[in-house]
This record gives C-alpha cells, structure tokens and sequence, in this order.
C-alpha cells in the first residue's frame, strides 16, 4: 500500500478567521484566481473540491471519487515551514522570527566577518527576482552577499556563480544557519546562487539549497521507523532538514514532480510519496500572476486521470494545499487561508468537514500503515 500526498503548495482555499491578524482578510486564492481567468478543473472537481465550503467557483457533481475537505491551521504563522510541520503533527509553542524591517546589522556584521567578506547589500524584505536585477551589478563589484527577506522566516542569500563559487555560497548560508538560533531562530536559510549578464540575470532554481531548522520527532519518523518507504519528492525533504525519508527524489518544476510521483507509484514498495508542487507559491502566487497560477492548476488537473489510473487497490492519493498566496491579493507574501484536502481510497467518500487542524493529515498516515502515533491530530478515519 502507498499513500500519496500532494501539496498544491500555496493553493487556500479562503481566509481563516484569524486572518485579519495577518493582514489578509478576504484573500481567497481558489476562488479568486479561477474567477480572474475563467479557468475550468473537471477533474478536480471530480474530487469533490467545489462541494468544500467557501469553494464557489467550481461544479458539485453528485457522483465523486474520494472524500472532500478542507483543514484550519492551528500553527501561529502562514509559511511554507508551519504548515508542513503541522501535516506531520508538530505543533508551534510561537511563531518562527520574522524580519519586516531587515536583519540587525550586528547580526549580519558578525556574520560577514565569520565568512570573511566585507559588507552586505539590500536587507530587507524583497522580492528575489528584483534582489538580483537591483543589487546584481554592485554584488559582482564588490562580492557581497546580497541579502534579504520576506514575510516569511527567511534568510536568503543570493550570489553570483562566477563571483562567489557555489560551494562558498552553501558554505555561507550553512554559517548563518548555525548562528539564526534562540533569539533569531528563523525557519529556513536560502542559497539563491544566479547566472547571467547584468540585464540578464537569472535565478538557478535547479542550485537553490535550504537549511532548514530540524523539526522533532514527528509521524515521518514513525513511519520510517516502522519500516516503510519514505519518499520525499521536490523541496519537502529540505522543508524537513532531511528527517525522516529514505529517499529523495529532485524534481525541477510542477510537472517533473507530478511525473515522478507517477513512476513511484509504479514501483514495489510500501509506505508515503510526499510530493510538494511548488511552481503555484513560487512562481506565480509571489510574482502576482493570476493567470499563470491558473495555468499551473490546469496542468495538475490535466494530470490528475493518469495518477488516478495508476493508484492500486489499496493506495490512496491525498491532495491538500499549506497556506494561500493569493495572486489577486495585495503585496507579494503568502496568505492565511484554509488548506485544502482531498482524498482517494479504497472505501473512501463522502463530507470531511472542516478539521480543525491540519495534523489530522497525518495521524491518519500513521492509522492507515497501522502504527502508532499518540501526538497532534485526529485521523480522518
């Protein structure tokens, strides 16, 4: 038996109630973006997505395949690290340290000196694409690292491949993670090496590294430990700091990862393919881009019959989102929204409700392999 999971990542489902504390009362990423550009998902709708509540954008067909949903965030925060750490049933005493106004710069000057470079370009939140387009030029002249933020907890660290050699820049952003502890405990440092003349510059998505911090024990350690494939597919293994698979598999963009999920799927072992579709976050809900989000859903849509098809009798195939970001929302961040859950398996249908965490997700990973799990959340079974 194989149980998939699909993380649509950043695809909400509608503003929580606490909402208003983030600032993001209204946001509704499904719902908005499908009624920018009209796009239709017959297949997703198949699944019972637009029978969810405050789904209004999509067909209820009678006849379903699986069981439909949606999960409240208990985490206090709206990134990518809280979400994905609640799917496993770990819960936050606080939220991640985040840094609207920039890093302090005793932070960053004793960390400049323990990688012996003189300064340090930006700091502050901004979007990666315009980091390297504006500070790309004065970090080929001087080797400084450019360095910046965004709403979530984020380090990142952007260098040039011809001016900092790609194992410094690892090397740096490994030092910075081992000095954002305690009081700036940060959830993830980004190595964000780009390529290109000035005018041209590039991000290298395929180079990209994070450090994450290590989560405790959590229902992938109890899956791994009762003896079960672990198969981590795209970035989930580094949201993780690399706890608890037995296998990683790279993938470069949405369809890669879908591709992949579907040849493992085909192969003979038992246990959890967890795969995150990062291309909706990364590329268009960031950047603001309705239609290309829209786009994105299409191509996972289109997908969807071919996994289906491939399922076996006793596999089952979860798709569920972590935070929204919507792309017709203001600002550039992520947004506090409900998290979707859809579900196929064998004896599998009907109304899941609204769960009040997003930890049931894997309480019931752990019931369906039968093994114990005495943490966060309530099984869906």
């Amino acid at each position: 038996m194989k149980a998939i999971v699909l993380v649509l990542d950043s695809v909400g489902l509608g503003y929580l109630p606490d909402a208003p504390r983030f600032g993001d009362e209204g946001a509704d990423t499904l719902d908005h973006t499908l009624l920018k550009t009209g796009v239709e998902l017959p297949h997703l709708a198949g699944l019972g997505l637009g029978w969810v509540p405050g789904v209004h954008t999509l067909p209820r067909p009678k006849a379903l395949k699986g069981a439909f949903g949606r999960m409240r965030e208990v985490n206090p925060g709206k990134d990518t690290t809280t979400g994905h750490w609640e799917f496993v049933g770990v819960y936050l005493e606080k939220p991640f340290r985040t840094y609207p106004e920039g890093f302090p710069e005793e932070l960053l000057r004793a960390w400049a000196e323990a990688i012996g470079v003189g300064g340090w370009l930006l700091n502050r939140p901004y979007s990666g694409t315009e980091a390297i387009r504006d500070f790309g030029e004065a970090h080929l002249e001087t080797g400084y690292p450019i360095v910046y933020t965004s709403a979530d907890s984020v380090f990142q660290v952007a260098a040039h491949l011809e001016r900092v050699p790609l194992e410094e820049l690892y090397r740096w952003c490994q030092v910075a993670r081992a000095m954002l502890l305690e009081e700036h405990q940060v959830a993830r440092v980004i190595a964000r090496p780009f390529a290109g003349p000035p005018g041209g510059f590039y991000r290298r998505e395929d180079l990209r590294k994070d450090f994450a911090l290590e989560p405790p024990r959590n229902v992938l350690d109890v899956l791994k430990e009762g003896g079960l494939e672990v198969v981590g597919v795209g970035k989930i293994p580094d949201i993780y700091a690399h706890r608890g698979f037995t296998r990683e598999v790279k993938s470069r963009d949405n369809q890669d990862g879908l591709e992949k999920t579907l040849a493992l799927l085909g192969e003979p072992f038992s246990g959890l393919v967890f795969t995150n579709l990062v291309d909706f976050d990364a590329k268009y809900g960031h950047r603001r881009d309705p239609l290309g989000y829209a786009q994105a859903l299409a191509q996972v849509d289109a997908f969807l019959p071919r996994l289906l098809g491939a399922l076996g009798p006793e596999d089952h195939l979860f798709l569920v989102s972590d935070h929204g970001n919507d792309p017709t929302f203001f600002g550039t961040d992520h947004t506090r929204e409900y998290g979707m859950l859809l579900w196929v398996g064998p004896g599998v249908e009907g109304d899941l409700g609204t769960r009040e965490s997003f930890a049931d997700l894997g309480a019931t990973w752990a019931r369906l392999f039968g093994l114990p799990w005495d943490g966060p959340g309530k099984s869906l079974l």
